[in-house]
């Protein structure tokens, strides 16, 4: 069952290699990131699951590598150990895992950062298009892969929330985000539940799916309970980090 979740950003900005200069501003997301890792290093997880968004629905599999070159830096990832599924690791839709997407590489350099040695790691990239019904599937999967497992939950809240944001500025997005902040900061799963799939992708909203993957999770486990520790749009884009313990 569910122990514990860490939901965290997941833009590659927030490595500082990649941001350079502009590194600084990002640092109080990055010093929440790190705090919800202790949260679920302080659950001792039987098994950690990343859940991120991704181009189709699969699995990456332990030691499964990322990279941050595409955004020019020479910096390499590898997702906990293992030998990364040298057989194609196909996922749950046949879909074989293959690198990381950026959200799960963000999120083993996490771990990475934080030295991450408190059980092992696996990836699940949940795409854009999955329907919230299949979200909470997946999530009661993940949930049931051991006895104790803890999962990262990798997503951005909406990227239109200012006039110089990624998809221009959009009324409803600082509402939407709000919201998604107001849930993630309760652990109120019913609310994860009901966020809009078309809305959220007008919003340009990469959680979304990740998201109600983790309101699925949690459904075995009633006794969670949310901390919002971050909540910022600096770039247009909301950022959030919350735990769930």
């Amino acid at each position: 069952m569910l122990v514990a979740a860490a939901a965290c950003p997941c833009p590659p900005l927030l490595v500082p290699e990649v941001a350079a200069g502009a590194a600084p501003e990002l640092d109080a997301a990055r010093a929440a990131c790190t705090d919800a890792l202790g949260v679920l290093a302080a659950a001792r997880p039987d098994l950690l699951v990343v859940v991120g968004p991704d181009a189709g629905t699969r699995d990456h599999p332990a030691g499964t590598r990322g990279s941050f070159r595409g955004f020019g830096v020479d910096l390499d990832v590898r997702l906990g150990d293992g030998d990364g599924g040298d057989d194609g690791g196909a996922g749950g839709d046949g879909v074989a895992g293959g690198e990381l997407p950026y959200g799960l590489a963000v999120g083993a350099w996490l771990l990475g950062r934080t030295g991450w040695a408190g059980a092992p790691v696996e990836g699940r990239g949940v795409g854009e298009t999955l329907a919230p019904d299949a979200c909470l599937a997946e999530g009661r999967r993940l949930a049931g892969r051991a006895d104790r497992v803890a999962l990262l939950v990798m997503g951005d809240g909406s990227a239109c929330r200012t006039l110089k944001a990624p998809g221009y500025l959009d009324e409803r997005a600082a509402p939407f985000d709000a919201e998604i902040a107001r849930a993630l900061g309760t652990a109120d799963t019913a609310a994860l539940r009901a966020l809009d799939a078309g809305l959220a992708r007008e919003l340009r909203v990469s959680g979304r799916a990740p998201w109600q993957v983790l309101a699925g999770a949690a459904e075995g486990n009633t006794g969670l309970s949310g901390a919002l520790l971050h909540d910022d749009a600096p770039y247009g884009v909301g950022y959030m980090v919350a735990t769930w313990s």
